[in-house]
């Protein structure tokens, strides 16, 4: 039986875009797939065509070469008439030589069986198993999972579950392959992987850079000329950070060891830790008092910069 002409099964033109080629083959897809119509014979045989037709005109390469003639509905090419000699060097004015893919010459084979087994055997293994094709999502992970990694079921938007292991310090952007969960292969082809793209959502607190975090701390007025002992968050937990005396606004202090850990698993990023001094938020009459009279007795500058920067 003769096989339909590509465009002719997915219902486009053959002016159609790429994006038109691709929603009419999910359309159908979704419509025949085995998977939902289960014991129903018509609808496999239809979505192997659907799969057949999206396999020539979905990819632009292979749709170039069925729209120049050079294969046919099936993928196989144009039969020509060749002869050895088209083969052979020296074939003479307007001798044929065989063009190899992988730049492979005629003398790289020990003998004329190796020769034509390279020249067709893919063109006899395209009438066999074709595996699935891939699937892409994407996925938004929470900060802390994407650093610290965890395991989660999530329902695709096709309606797919599956299982994902975010690994230790996922970076945005990251793309997870799951072997074997993509489109399903015909005639005994291994199924095609999902590839999900994963997204690291912002955290209110954390601010990552590499595999180093970095925290803005609120300390308090009498903490920073004082000194003092303080809790402050990473991302596996809250562990006490001492503020040395005298510590002004914009201070960084580093905490090893507590920011991303890196993928090999044997170490990890540090905390940057910025302090950041705030007064209190009512109007202290006592606080005001000790500062007029301090700043009389202790006058000192902190613009000194800024004046030779003019």
């Amino acid at each position: 039986m003769a096989i339909r002409d590509p465009y002719e099964v997915l219902g486009v033109k053959k002016d159609a875009s790429e994006e038109d080629i691709r929603n009419a083959y999910r359309a159908l897809a979704k419509s025949y797939h085995p998977d939902l119509n289960p014991g129903d014979a018509g609808a496999e045989s239809r979505f192997k065509d659907v799969q057949g037709a999206y396999d020539i005109v979905g990819d632009p390469k292979t749709r170039a070469k069925f729209d120049k003639g050079e294969i046919d509905a099936s993928g196989q090419e144009r039969p020509q008439r060749q002869y050895y000699r088209d083969f052979a060097d020296g074939g003479g004015p307007g001798a044929r030589h065989y063009t190899f893919r992988d730049g492979q010459n005629p003398e790289d084979f020990e003998d004329l069986n190796d020769f034509f087994a390279h020249a067709f055997g893919d063109r006899a293994s395209r009438g066999g198993a074709t595996p699935g094709r891939d699937v892409r999502y994407e996925l938004t992970v929470d900060f802390l999972d994407a650093i610290n990694g965890t395991k989660k079921r999530v329902t695709m938007p096709d309606g797919k579950a599956l299982d994902i292991s975010i690994p230790l310090g996922a970076t945005d952007g990251q793309v997870l392959r799951l072997r074997g969960k993509g489109l399903p292969g015909i005639g005994g082809g291994h199924p095609g992987d999902a590839l999900v793209a994963l997204r690291v959502a912002p955290h209110r607190l954390f601010r990552r850079d590499g595999n180093d975090i970095h925290v803005d701390l609120p300390i308090t007025l009498g903490e920073a000329v004082l000194g003092a002992k303080v809790d402050v968050p990473t991302p596996t937990g809250s562990v006490v950070l001492t503020i040395p005396a005298n510590s002004n606004t914009g201070k960084v202090l580093r905490l090893r060891g507590k920011g991303v850990p890196n993928r090999r698993g044997d170490g990890h990023g540090d905390l940057y830790v910025a302090l950041r001094v705030i007064l209190p938020e009512k109007a202290d009459p006592d606080l005001k008092a000790f500062i007029e009279t301090w700043t009389r007795e202790h006058p000192y500058e902190v613009r000194q910069s800024m004046e030779r920067a003019r």
